[in-house]
């Protein structure tokens, strides 16, 4: 895995840098340590004070149909992932942590909880394979969005979050470098109030996602 750091946007309280970890095989590199405003606890929510603000994504569902992202979710309890299906280690562990947890609520919590997943590399993660993967690495429920690579790229941007174009390595593999956070966003405000590192355990969610689905904190 690689680790890139950015400042997150102004949504952020000042000055916090977030650690982004990107899929890839690139182990060689140095890591970044995490240095979040207020505190981190390890494999816990950081509150985002404010909150960001819901991206105006409109892109394309597992079934070709356009999905906007923001009508489709509001007022729902909503979990967002960027990442991509030939991930090898961090993307398919996430969606992963996110089915667990999801099995561990009632079935009327289950019903109101939406997990996003938008993908980093659309050239390859068609509608098609995005519903074939998501069901195996997550959970069916879980809804796979692709589309134009700038307009994704500008919507994770607004949530502090970097993603880089694919690119092609010398033996051929195709990595895609993003931020590895989940964003959770409020079913009260719409608003994104929560940050989940990619060290988050399926144990973290599921203690948290009850209080997600009211829009409480944690």
């Amino acid at each position: 895995m690689r680790k890139k750091t950015l400042i997150a946007a102004a949504a952020l309280t000042a000055a916090a840098a977030l650690t982004l970890t990107a899929c890839g095989d690139d182990s060689t590199k140095p890591k970044a340590v995490a240095d979040v405003s207020g505190g981190q606890r390890p494999g816990a929510a950081t509150v985002l004070d404010p909150a960001f603000q819901k991206p105006d994504l409109v892109l394309k569902d597992t079934h070709g149909k356009t999905f906007d992202l923001r009508a489709e979710t509001k007022n729902k309890p909503t979990l967002l992932y960027f990442g991509y299906t030939h991930c090898p280690d961090v993307c398919p562990l996430t969606m992963s942590n996110l089915a667990i947890a999801r099995k561990a609520l009632t079935k009327a919590e289950q019903d109101k909880l939406q997990v996003v997943f938008v993908t980093t590399d659309p050239e390859r993660d068609t509608p098609a394979e995005l519903g074939k993967w998501l069901p195996a690495a997550g959970d069916p429920s879980f809804i796979g969005l692709t589309g134009d690579f700038k307009t994704i790229q500008a919507g994770a941007k607004k949530l502090g979050i970097g993603i880089d174009p694919p690119v092609k390595q010398k033996d051929g593999t195709i990595v895609s470098t993003h931020g590895a956070e989940v964003i959770a966003f409020s079913p009260k405000t719409n608003d994104g109030y929560l940050l989940y590192g990619d060290n988050t355990t399926a144990q973290d969610y599921a203690k948290d996602l009850p209080k997600i689905i009211e829009g409480k904190r944690p």
